[in-house]
């Protein structure tokens, strides 16, 4: 699939929702995620960060909880949200440990990765 006429559009189809300016995320650092060919990543799921998911990341080898002073991260705690990488969100599904999900923040090229029901069932309610 090829998104390049429509950047900013959400897995619901819509217009593409902020999904966190503090801390400041997404592959552009401007708070969406938002996503282009460059971003190996895929870093479009908006996700709420929980302990478990921290803790899990850290495991293998993405500390996202602890601050980089030095990049301008100020580490993330549960409830932060952050653009997630597509594949990351699926492998933590499978591990039981998937955080919720923004979907209206969620860019629609997450969907070549991880399908709209296993985002919906993940749901922030």
């Amino acid at each position: 699939m090829a998104y390049d006429k429509d950047p900013s559009v959400n897995v619901l189809g819509g217009a593409l929702e902020p999904c966190s300016t503090d801390p400041m995320t997404g592959f552009f650092r401007n708070g969406a995620c938002d996503t282009c060919a460059e971003d190996q990543g895929s870093h479009t799921v908006c996700a709420v960060m929980t302990a478990e998911f921290l803790a899990y990341s850290k495991y293998l080898g993405n500390d996202l909880s602890t601050p980089r002073p030095e990049l301008a991260f100020p580490g993330l705690k549960p409830g932060d949200h952050w653009c997630l990488c597509a594949a990351r969100f699926l492998q933590a599904d499978h591990e039981g440990v998937a955080p919720r999900v923004r979907l209206e923040a969620t860019h629609r090229r997450a969907l070549e990765i991880v399908p709209l029901e296993l985002l919906k069932a993940h749901v922030v309610e």
